[in-house]
């Protein structure tokens, strides 16, 4: 019989990127998707994907089409408590260990909260083998712990019946290959703040460090994962094992400027392409989302520096897409063509 997969997040950037990689790949699966609104096109371009209609908060819904897959895939929003909650449950109900690969990120290893290394470089490099005991035991305001430790406390009390993996991402770059988010969240909320600033910025010494990932790169160890998955979880570490960066590059925060400052220039977006420094008030005053306080630090002034020392040792693990740097000019485009039409 075909393996039966059942995605979440079938629109969204990385969701609907691995939905695509996966049915791509391996047309022989049994896919199901979780959509809340269909896209209009979905059923021409994946005419072999069964659509399942509702949202994170389904949870008879998640719960049923969980129950019913060997492998889940969930993409959706990492920090949604009743949707890990639902899906957990749907897979207690199999009669054979299922398994449940969910998406975090390494925002959850971010020193935002602290102002010791803000704007500077932290050379704290967190490993997904060496520190996850660490990881695993952060403080409840690391961003993403709450659900890391509803699936902790899973692979505690149900190891036997449920196989889980975490993906942790970086920042990811590159278009997407979905039908419906084709760029990630960090560039065109950079470009946002850069315009009402009028300058490309950075605070503090702008030698903040992050990690980042090509998409194309993520969705291959994606695959890697799903496949073992498939195969009954051979090849890949599941549990307390089964944690997984992705980073494959970092860049500091005024290096990133440096380059975006160029391209911005080019395109007339900015008149002055060399990066200003910003105060911290300026800093806290961008990007504010009320749930996530201290948004604007995190995704500017911090340091998130992650090594996939898993994945490089199961899978050999490496970049083959383009760099970050090669990758922000066609990133850029893309964004203010999305912005240029969205005007008409």
């Amino acid at each position: 019989m075909a393996p039966k997969i059942f995605i979440t997040g079938g629109t969204g950037y990385v969701g609907g990127s691995v939905l695509d990689a996966i049915v791509e790949a391996h047309p022989e699966y049994e896919v199901t998707a979780l959509l809340r609104k269909i896209p209009d096109d979905f059923s021409s371009r994946y005419p072999g994907v069964k659509i399942v209609q509702g949202d994170y908060d389904s949870a008879d819904i998640l719960s049923q089409a969980a129950s019913e897959a060997e492998v889940v895939v969930h993409n959706g929003d990492s920090d949604h408590e009743p949707a890990i909650n639902a899906l957990i449950c749907g897979l207690l109900e199999r009669p054979t260990p299922g398994f449940l690969i969910h998406l975090s990120g390494t925002g959850i290893v971010s020193d935002y909260h602290s102002k010791t290394y803000l704007g500077k470089q932290n050379p704290k490099i967190w490993s997904d083998i060496d520190d996850y005991a660490s990881i695993s035991s952060l403080p409840d305001n690391a961003p993403h712990r709450n659900t890391e430790k509803i699936l902790n406390a899973a692979i505690a009390e149900h190891g036997d019946k449920i196989n889980i993996a975490i993906m942790c991402p970086p920042d990811i770059y590159g278009r997407g290959r979905g039908l419906g988010k084709s760029v990630s969240a960090y560039v065109p909320i950079f470009l946002k703040e850069v315009k009402e600033l009028g300058r490309v910025f950075y605070y503090g010494e702008g030698t903040n460090t992050r990690s980042y990932v090509h998409i194309d790169d993520l969705l291959e160890l994606y695959l890697k994962v799903v496949e073992a998955a498939v195969a009954g979880g051979e090849g890949a570490e599941w549990g307390s094992n089964g944690y997984y960066f992705a980073s494959t590059q970092e860049h500091n925060q005024i290096c990133v400027s440096t380059i975006v400052g160029r391209i911005l220039r080019k395109y007339g977006v900015v008149g002055n392409e060399e990066p200003v420094e910003v105060t911290l008030q300026q800093l806290d005053a961008m990007f504010q989302i009320p749930k996530y306080p201290g948004l604007s630090r995190y995704l500017f002034g911090a340091n998130s520096r992650t090594r996939a020392d898993r994945a490089k040792k199961l899978f050999g693990y490496q970049a083959k897409a383009p760099g970050l740097m090669e990758t922000l000019g066609s990133d850029i485009k893309d964004v203010l063509c999305m912005e240029e039409m969205r005007s008409f």
